[in-house]
């Protein structure tokens, strides 16, 4: 229970829709930590109000008149930062937009219902104040306006080859680096950050696990196959991973890799209140790759991923965490480091490099490490 002496934590809604804004406010203020001292109608409004009120978290809606959401995230980010959480559909355009706000600085996303009925908004409480309250704590900075980010060229270390993927692969038996990237809160502007920095000729499968909804993963498939050099695809029942090839967990179900190195894709409950599961990942890819694994460890609330790098660490793999200062939510990363299994813990714009040269070294010790 919140005293009356407690500060509440100060919420500006933006959204076009009068009877969400309703339904938004009456949500909100029901929960005696949050208040709402706001509200836009546009996002010509938001930005004004976010400068004047100050508020400590923003709720904002992407389609709207005059200003949209996208581009009062990004003056907001630009100009007087503050945390923001979209709340937007979960249609094909809605993620679309959803994936970019979260790239121009926006922390997290709540989806609105499809059919947008008082009731069915209202099933979105708990996951809407928690998301909240989660935001007000997250340190934003000025973001600059990010289009297409840069690629760099890949650059193939002294005696080592990185364009016989295929060759390499017969050479060990089938054996070759396998990265595991797993991420939550802040998630999806890491991973596009990463993956745009990885070379086209990389021979490691890639497995991305982010919590993210089934809606959402189909697109951002697409968007970060426009910034990267990789191809990049939703992971399929019975598919054999390829090196050069990077695999994005579906949202809603689990990614396991069998000991005969097939993808499964499972529906089942969450595990540990987390579907997918980068635990489960982690440890079955682990599993089969052996001294071939490479886990990561980006931004994100609770302990997704502890579990998978110990299991990482036993088998001969090696484990790369993202450091606090370019956390959104240093809480996944913290939780791995914890664990003592990490190997190195670096800035976001560092890790691309990290997983190439790791890849590399494995790939020139492959005949001996595969087992």
């Amino acid at each position: 229970m919140v005293k009356a002496t407690d500060k509440k934590i100060r919420v500006l809604v933006v959204d076009d829709s009068a009877f969400m804004c309703k339904v938004l406010q009456e949500i909100i203020n029901s929960d005696p930590q949050l208040e709402v001292v706001g509200q836009g109608r546009d996002g010509r409004d938001g930005v004004a109000l976010a400068e004047s009120l100050r508020p400590d978290v923003i709720t904002m809606d992407i389609n709207m008149p005059h200003v949209d959401g996208l581009q009062a995230t990004e003056l907001i980010m630009t100009q007087h930062p503050r945390p923001i959480v979209i709340v937007s559909s979960e249609s094909r355009e809605g993620a679309a937009s959803t994936l970019k706000a979260l790239e121009l600085g926006a922390i997290d996303f709540v989806p609105k219902p499809s059919s947008g009925i008082d009731l069915d908004m209202k099933s979105v409480r708990e996951e809407l104040t928690r998301k909240l309250k989660l935001a007000a704590k997250v340190r934003v900075v000025r973001t600059a306006t990010r289009s297409k980010l840069p690629i760099p060229q890949p650059t193939a270390p002294s005696g080592s080859d990185l364009s016989g993927s295929a060759a390499m692969a017969a050479q060990t038996g089938g054996k070759f680096p396998m990265v595991v990237i797993a991420a939550s809160t802040g998630g999806p502007a890491a991973v596009t950050r990463v993956v745009s920095g990885l070379p086209k000729d990389l021979p490691a499968a890639i497995f991305l696990v982010l919590h993210m909804p089934a809606a959402f993963t189909k697109q951002f498939c697409v968007q970060l196959t426009e910034v990267g050099s990789l191809p990049v695809k939703e992971a399929e029942p019975n598919e054999t991973p390829q090196p050069g090839t990077i695999y994005l967990c579906p949202g809603s179900h689990h990614l396991r890799l069998s000991l005969g190195g097939k993808i499964s894709l499972d529906p089942g409950p969450r595990i540990d209140g987390y579907r997918p599961c980068a635990d489960v990942a982690l440890e079955t890819v682990a599993a089969y790759a052996r001294s071939m694994t490479v886990g990561v460890v980006l931004t994100g609330m609770g302990n997704d991923a502890a579990k998978g790098v110990k299991t990482v660490k036993a088998s001969g793999g090696y484990v790369i965490a993202q450091n606090e200062a370019t956390s959104v939510i240093f809480g996944m990363p913290a939780e791995a480091i914890q664990t003592g299994a990490v190997d190195e813990v670096l800035a976001l714009d560092d890790i691309s490099a990290a997983i190439e040269k790791r890849v590399a070294k494995l790939s020139r010790l492959a005949p001996v490490a595969a087992r």
